[in-house]
C-alpha cells in the first residue's frame, strides 16, 4: 500500500504541477495556480500519516518506509525549487519569458552547485529525521532497513559535497577570446 500510494504521490506531485502551470500561462489564472500550487505539500502529509499509520497497525519497517521518508525529504527540500526550475522554462517555452541561466563559470557555477548540495543536504537530513523518528516509533523491532536509508542519505550527503566542492576547487573557465580572432569568413576583395 505504501509503494502505491508513493507513486500516486509523485504522479499527483507532476499532475498538480501541469494543471497549476496550465492555469498560470494557459488560462491567465494565476492566482487558481496558486491555489493548485499549495496543494502540493498535502501530498507529503497524507503520505506522512498512512506511513505513520501503517507503523502503527503493527506493518514491519522496511524499504517502503524509508523511501517513503526520502521522498517526503526531496518535496520538502527540493519541491519548490523543482517547481520554480519547471516554471521557469514553461514561461519561456510558452509565455515569451526570459531564457533559463544556470551559471556555467567560476565562482557563480561553484555557488550555485553549493545552493543545490545545500538543498539535498536538507532533503537528507529531513528524510534521516523521519527515519529516526521512525525508528524510535517502532521501538524494539526490525529497524534495520530504515538504518540502511539513513546509511544511504550520509552517502547521498557526501556526493553532494563532492560534486560542489569540485566546482570548487577546479572551476570551469570561460572560453578565452582571442584579440586577432580571423573572422570565420573571408572578406570579399
Amino acid at each position: 500500500m505504501i509503494v502505491t500510494l508513493i507513486i500516486i504521490c509523485e504522479v499527483g506531485f507532476w499532475v498538480l504541477l501541469a494543471t497549476g502551470l496550465a492555469l498560470r500561462y494557459g488560462a491567465k489564472m494565476p492566482r487558481a495556480s496558486v491555489a493548485v500550487l499549495l496543494c502540493e505539500p498535502l501530498l507529503e502529509v497524507l503520505l506522512f500519516v498512512v506511513s505513520a499509520i501503517d507503523l502503527k497497525n503493527g506493518a514491519e519497517p522496511d524499504w517502503k518506509h524509508g523511501l517513503a521518508a526520502v521522498y517526503i525529504g526531496y518535496s520538502v527540500a527540493l519541491g519548490h525549487y523543482t517547481i520554480k526550475w519547471v516554471d521557469v522554462r514553461v514561461a519561456h517555452r510558452f509565455a515569451g519569458g526570459p531564457a533559463p541561466s544556470t551559471p556555467k563559470y567560476g565562482t557563480r557555477r561553484a555557488l550555485h552547485e553549493w545552493g543545490i548540495a545545500a538543498r539535498w543536504i536538507a532533503a537528507a537530513l529531513i528524510a534521516m529525521a523521519l527515519l529516526q523518528g521512525a525508528i524510535w516509533y517502532v521501538g524494539e523491532g526490525n529497524t534495520a532497513s530504515l538504518r540502511g536509508w539513513q546509511q544511504t542519505m550520509l552517502w547521498l550527503i557526501g556526493i553532494n559535497v563532492v560534486i560542489a566542492g569540485s566546482y570548487t576547487l577546479f572551476p570551469k573557465k570561460a572560453p578565452a577570446v582571442e584579440k586577432d580572432e580571423q573572422p570565420r569568413f573571408p572578406s570579399k576583395l
